[in-house]
């Protein structure tokens, strides 16, 4: 067992396999995978990104999603853990597609009218964090009272790398303005590319608190449970982020690192909403590759 601010937390989890065309995921049984497990099959066997085989699709296909791939079309789909059914709001619904009014309704329960789910968009881990901006951004920021955080982005050594508020005034990035308190963000660490969760587990970074400055400080954290990277999705910044296959360098808009192993923060992917349900866009693919 291992201690994170007096909470203990299990090193073993249940988690669910790929879903394939020919298999019912109701018929998959589940299994157990330690942290070292974890990290060796990575999100291939941990939460449905179906690993290419040599000479296969190119990884930007993969991202537009094929048919072959659970989650393959535009919409985002719930994503429940095994063994969450019982402890997640949307605990009923995996697979199916998010829709908008479902983080609504969750939110409302909330004491700081946040909500968040695990999710899969063509084959890909994320987390979509639900915000009451609108209602908060005209306030004094306060404790309890979330908002997003347009803050400046710098690398590990210091160097300003931008700002978030490029998002609004850059029209090359108008797809990632923020509309409708929602954001999809792209959930693989950029420590060790592990999925980091919001609320699978219990301790101070993911209690349902809020502080404002994008610190450590302060619950509603991403937290992945391999080695306790935290990411605060309120908090918006430029940062740059290498491919790992081969070097390039880029810069990406995302959330921010809060504390942790992780190097830097988790990009985001833009959104619509299409009718009721959230639809994302595969705009910036490149910004994904940091762990092909």
């Amino acid at each position: 067992m291992e201690a994170i601010r007096g909470v203990s937390m299990s090193r073993r989890f249940k988690l669910r396999n790929i879903p394939s065309d020919s298999e019912d995921d109701s018929a998959i049984a589940s299994y157990v995978i330690d942290r070292r497990g974890f990290l060796k099959s990575s999100f291939n066997a941990a939460a449905g990104l179906v690993t290419l085989a040599a000479g296969g699709v190119a990884f930007a296909a993969t991202l537009m999603g094929t048919s072959e791939v659970d989650g393959g079309d535009s919409a985002v789909r719930f994503w429940v853990p095994t063994g969450a059914e019982d402890t997640v709001w949307y605990g009923t619904q995996h697979l199916e597609p998010m829709s908008y009014s479902s983080f609504v309704n969750a939110a409302a329960q909330s004491p700081t009218g946040m909500s968040g789910a695990q999710g899969v968009w063509s084959g890909m881990p994320v987390n979509v964090v639900y915000v009451p901006h609108d209602e908060n951004k005209n306030s004094p920021p306060a404790e309890g009272k979330p908002r997003f955080q347009y803050m400046d982005g710098y690398t590990a050594e210091g160097k300003y790398i931008g700002s978030a508020y490029e998002m609004d005034e850059d029209e090359a990035y108008s797809a990632l303005s923020i509309h409708d308190n929602l954001i999809v963000i792209f959930s693989r660490c950029t420590h060790l590319c592990c999925i980091p969760g919001w609320q699978l587990v219990q301790n101070d970074y993911t209690n349902d608190t809020w502080l404002p400055g994008g610190t450590d400080s302060g619950g509603n954290k991403l937290f992945c449970i391999c080695h306790s990277s935290r990411f605060d999705p309120t908090a918006l910044e430029k940062n740059t982020n290498r491919n790992r296959s081969n070097g390039a360098e880029f810069e990406y808009f995302g959330i921010r690192r809060a504390g942790g192993p992780a190097p830097m923060g988790l990009p985001l992917i833009p959104y619509t909403l299409n009718g009721d349900v959230i639809e994302a866009l595969p705009d910036y693919i490149d910004w994904y590759t940091y762990c092909d």
